[in-house]
């Protein structure tokens, strides 16, 4: 599962051919949960409510490249890493 994204040790990851809605990983602290990338909310797990608003803001900021992500890991290809927060 590649990582695409660390930032304030909150650690951002998508699986290639992941089930659908479109969303990735973010893992805290051993926390983790699953983030819709439309939607902007948790789908299933929990962060710490600090760390997942510093998540869901990051989501709001790079959904453009977040969708791109999406995209590639459907085609197998290489993820691009996105600036953190």
């Amino acid at each position: 599962m590649p990582e695409i994204a660390l930032f304030r040790g909150i650690r951002i990851t998508m699986y290639y051919d992941d089930h659908n809605p479109p969303h990735f990983h973010a893992e805290y602290g051993g926390h983790k949960c699953l983030v819709d990338i439309q939607a902007g909310c948790v789908i299933k797990g929990a962060l710490p409510s600090r760390q997942l608003k510093l998540v869901l803001a990051w989501t709001e900021i790079y959904r453009d490249e977040l969708m791109q992500n999406w995209e590639l890991a459907k085609n197998s290809q290489k993820l691009i890493r996105i600036a953190p927060l």
